[in-house]
């Protein structure tokens, strides 16, 4: 059974939408930095557990106040269902936004097969370095973690350009210049690419709540040095 943790109102997880956010349990990496344990290793407490049928109920209940309906993880696109949430978020009027670690481009693909499954937005993930997603925990290697972020974005691309973005979280560790230029080298020149502050809490991994975040000025000049790449990179 399908389940996640839902934030019933939303201003910040689809850009310009009030919209639903459904974060559902499993995913494939194990990035050290992430402080959503429960739901990479599917342990949510049942308080903070919503079923598909809770999640559609709230969807039919608030559609004079929502128009957006975000699903997140975790990693969406492990789950086989995913295909048929689109539908029936679409159904309802919702413009249905997709988050991704960009690690899973064949089930990416099969949604563009159909209008009623292709997402209305895209949100990509890309964390570091691709030759250095073995410390995300990736089993794929570092040509085939390219080749599947390479995929993931070029597919992106079918939707018109305000209609995706990607993300990456300033881990000290995982993202340097070098990393932001290996990255940068991955992305169509007019992309969307926001940057958001690592929080050293509750990670994964301990050892990370112990190291100490870029101070605004550092991240400043990192996202400063993104944009001689990429202009539309920005600090959300």
């Amino acid at each position: 059974m399908l389940s996640g943790a839902l934030i019933k109102t939303s201003l910040v997880d689809y850009p310009g939408k009030v919209a639903c956010a459904w974060f559902l349990t499993m995913c494939d990496l194990r990035c050290p930095y992430c402080y959503s344990g429960e739901l990479v290793f599917n342990r949510l407490p049942p308080e903070d557990s919503y079923t598909e049928e809770r999640v559609f109920e709230h969807l039919k209940r608030r559609r004079n106040v929502l128009s957006g309906f975000v699903i997140s993880g975790g990693e969406a696109l492990m789950r086989p269902e995913l295909p048929e949430l689109i539908r029936k978020a679409k159904a309802l009027g919702y413009q249905v936004k997709l988050d991704t670690n960009g690690m899973h481009p064949d089930a990416l693909e099969k949604l563009f097969s159909d209008d009623a499954t292709t997402p209305d937005f895209i949100a990509v993930d890309i964390k570091t370095s691709p030759d250095r997603y073995g410390l995300l925990g990736c089993t794929l290697g570092g040509k085939k973690a390219e080749e599947a972020l390479r995929r993931s974005i070029e597919l992106c691309t079918r939707l018109p350009s305000d209609c995706f973005e990607f993300r990456t979280v300033l881990v000290p560790p995982l993202v340097k210049k070098e990393d932001i230029a290996h990255m940068a080298a991955l992305l169509p020149k007019d992309a969307s690419w926001r940057f958001a502050p690592f929080r050293n809490e509750n990670c994964i991994d301990p050892a990370y709540n112990n190291i100490i975040p870029y101070s605004d000025i550092e991240m400043h000049d990192l996202v400063s040095y993104a944009q001689s790449f990429i202009p539309d990179a920005k600090l959300r």
